[in-house]
């Protein structure tokens, strides 16, 4: 089974639990997000989706996308000053840099950020229960 197949059957069962009905628009909106490994927002997934089901709705696209990470199948991302776009729950913990220049997303993981992080929380008296990090950056001049 490949990942993009394992991640649909998720996506479609996911779906199936919450009683919505897989359409063909819902079908095409599922293989595309399966397939997608880039953070696409609403708008980027609709126009993709409508390769393989022309006409499919926005509305679609957004009821569908709230029904999953409702689900939890799903990550909504709201990075600063742009629209929340959109990942896959399975994958591990990781934190994300923005280009404020591109808008592309960059996933990275540092294991000496996490014990950062955590030595400072216990320091403070506490333990990290849940934490997101995003960096803000532009590639350097020269």
């Amino acid at each position: 089974m490949t990942q993009d197949t394992h991640r649909i059957d998720q996506l479609v069962g996911a779906l199936k639990t919450a009683g919505v009905r897989i359409t063909r628009q819902r079908a095409a909106l599922l293989a595309v997000l399966a397939e997608s490994n880039d953070h696409p927002d609403a708008h980027e997934l609709q126009r993709r989706a409508q390769i393989e089901a022309p006409g499919i709705s926005l509305s679609t696209v957004y009821r569908t996308l709230t029904e999953l990470e409702t689900q939890g199948v799903i990550h909504r991302h709201q990075f600063d000053g742009a629209s929340a776009r959109f990942e896959h729950a399975e994958s591990d913990h990781h934190d994300h840099m923005i280009d404020i220049e591109t808008g592309k997303v960059v996933e990275f993981c540092s294991d000496k950020i996490e014990r950062l992080q955590m030595e400072i929380a216990a320091e403070l008296g506490y333990e990290i229960v849940h934490h997101r990090m995003e960096l803000y950056v532009r590639r350097k001049k020269g």
